[in-house]
């Protein structure tokens, strides 16, 4: 019996017990490339990872190449590499590395490979729920200068659209003196057009002592791109509109301005041991209100530790501004940390 014969008749078998087990526990079910069965429950795919609770062994993570097929009756929202979007459950299929969406009307044949992100559709607040806690130290006894560094985001996802919290804080201390601060905190939505695009809103506020900032607020309207979405990596673009109001560290007037908004962000997950992730984004701010852009960067390059939820990486970040508010600041900031990484299934 050649290898193929042998993959359909596990799928028929498979298809058959798991038709009776339905009426029971009401399990999904993944095929492993390995031919190995697991039971559970379907939590959510992105990124190249799926979350997968099983009895016994809690939730764990499997990544995308190590699956073969997939059943269950749950009904997901499945976004495609395409960026086309789907409502509907899983059938097995006889081929490997392919699975059957059923949808309302129709059954669409896919590959395992194009799929990019699954959520299910009828789910707890929790379950809905992901996100990371980031915290980096650097500490030089002979200067005795030391940096704390605390940053994540959490992310809720509901039927085409997604709320977003994201934090970071730089603080750089002298002895018992906070003598350096940046900060930024920014709450996004976002809702899933066609074609790979979303419309994005986010309000935020920062401040960053070093470039004469004492406090910043702004406004964020967007468009966002996918330009690549697949197994192992996303890059997409955003064009748009800042508003912002800035009101300068120490004496001077508040300033509102206007400008023009050019992002760009990169996520890498490759899956390998150690599995590797890279999250980097550029953002350029021309103003229309004056002669003035701003410009940052920022990349957080990390591996796991223990287990997916456990990553341990660098962050690096500049920021730039052509004309701070205040005369005695400087056009930049930058620093590199050490950084662990909690990450919420």
């Amino acid at each position: 019996m050649n290898r193929s014969i042998t993959y359909i008749v596990l799928i028929s078998v498979l298809a058959i017990l798991t038709s009776f087990e339905s009426y029971g526990q009401k399990t999904d079910t993944i095929v492993h490339v390995n031919g190995n069965i697991l039971t559970g429950d379907f939590k959510k795919l992105n990124y190249g990872v799926v979350t997968w609770k099983m009895d016994g062994m809690g939730t764990i993570s499997l990544e995308e190449p190590k699956i073969s097929t997939i059943i269950s009756s749950k009904i997901f929202e499945i976004k495609m590499e395409s960026g086309r979007i789907y409502f509907g459950s899983f059938e097995a299929a006889e081929k490997e590395r392919e699975v059957n969406l059923v949808l309302v009307n129709e059954n669409i044949l896919v590959k395992i490979e194009d799929i990019v992100e699954v959520y299910p559709i009828k789910k707890s607040f929790k379950t809905r729920l992901s996100g990371n806690f980031n915290l980096g130290a650097n500490y030089s006894k002979g200067s005795n200068v030391a940096t704390l560094q605390f940053s994540g985001n959490l992310d809720y996802r509901k039927r085409n659209s997604e709320f977003g919290l994201t934090w970071d804080t730089n603080d750089t201390y002298q002895g018992d003196t906070l003598s350096a601060s940046k900060s930024d905190i920014t709450l996004a939505w976002q809702r899933t057009l066609k074609k790979g695009w979303y419309a994005d809103v986010s309000i935020g506020a920062s401040q960053n002592l070093q470039l004469g900032t004492d406090l910043r607020w702004s406004l964020n309207l967007a468009g966002i791109k996918d330009l690549t979405y697949n197994e192992w990596n996303r890059l997409y673009a955003a064009v748009g509109v800042n508003l912002s109001r800035e009101i300068p560290f120490g004496e001077g007037p508040t300033q509102d301005d206007i400008a023009g908004l050019i992002q760009v962000k990169w996520k890498v997950y490759k899956l390998w041991s150690p599995k590797v992730w890279v999250d980097a984004d550029i953002v350029y701010l021309p103003y229309l209100t004056d002669d003035r852009y701003r410009f940052t960067f920022n990349m957080n390059p990390k591996v796991s530790i223990f287990s997916d939820n456990f990553k341990i990486g660098i962050n690096v970040y500049y920021t730039y501004d052509s004309m701070p508010q205040t005369t005695d600041a400087s056009n930049d900031d930058y620093g590199l940390n050490l950084q662990f990484t909690y990450s919420l299934n």
